[in-house]
């Protein structure tokens, strides 16, 4: 049992009602933040998540719609007593950037921080990012403009599968992370290097057998209704459109 929440859902340029997409997934073991666009202080508060609650922390890539919010992210919970530590997983480049932006803010000399554990993955590979009795979270290096991770969420007791492409344009990664997954959570920025279409995305879980399909990094503004009619031509499944602090129960 589980769920995701949609914290922002726009692709890089965000607006009023849109932010850069990230997203929360809870569980009864763990709370794991993806990526920290914006200020996801403020979206994690309106969906109701104590950022110190937030147990694991993926970063897909560094670009500035989905890290810009890293250094407030960490300042917050540090301000606000947090005293366990943090798991913060990326590619190497992804955590070795992260890191450097955080050093420039010296946390490594604020007073009593909380444990930060850094699980770098290796590039061109699939990695287990972490896996317990409860959950195996896989990360691999998908297609985009600079070295980006997607992710797959298995979920043991339920059977349940959820993949979350991040950005990329379609590539064996993608089909493999979304192979037989109950909900594809799949970028739809448009076409071009390093994207995908509406089109495309519906290609793509046709192609890996997902059961329902969410668009999410869209541009705001897009045309909704023709990104459906855009899927349908290449997908039989659902197709949701992914909108922030949207629910999607895991059961």
């Amino acid at each position: 049992m589980g769920k995701i929440i949609i914290l922002g859902s726009s692709a890089a340029i965000p607006s009023d009602g849109a932010d850069n997409t990230h997203l929360v997934i809870l569980s009864k073991k763990h709370t794991i933040l993806v990526d920290t666009a914006s200020n996801p202080i403020l979206s994690l508060g309106k969906a109701g998540v104590d950022p110190n609650r937030v147990s694991d922390l993926i970063l897909t890539h560094f670009h500035p719609d989905h890290v810009s919010g890293l250094p407030l992210f960490m300042i917050t919970m540090w301000l606000t007593g947090r005293k366990d530590s943090l798991d913060i997983y990326g590619l190497v480049d992804t955590l070795g950037r992260a890191r450097k932006m955080l050093d420039l803010f010296n946390i490594s000399e604020w007073v009593d921080m909380f444990p930060i554990e850094y699980h770098p993955s290796k590039h061109g590979e699939f990695n287990t990012l972490f896996s317990d009795d409860e959950m195996n979270t896989i990360g691999a290096e998908v297609k985009h403009l600079i070295p980006t991770m997607g992710l797959r969420f298995e979920f043991r007791s339920s059977g349940k599968v959820i993949t979350y492409t991040c950005d990329s344009e379609p590539c064996d990664a993608v089909e493999k992370l979304a192979k037989g997954a109950d909900i594809l959570l799949h970028e739809s920025a448009g076409y071009s290097k390093g994207h995908s279409s509406a089109f495309q995305a519906g290609e793509d879980a046709a192609q890996a057998g997902a059961r329902s399909l969410y668009l999410i990094h869209y541009p705001a503004g897009t045309d909704e209704q023709r990104m459906i009619h855009d899927v349908k031509d290449s997908f039989s499944g659902e197709v949701v459109i992914a909108r922030d602090q949207m629910t999607i129960e895991i059961e």
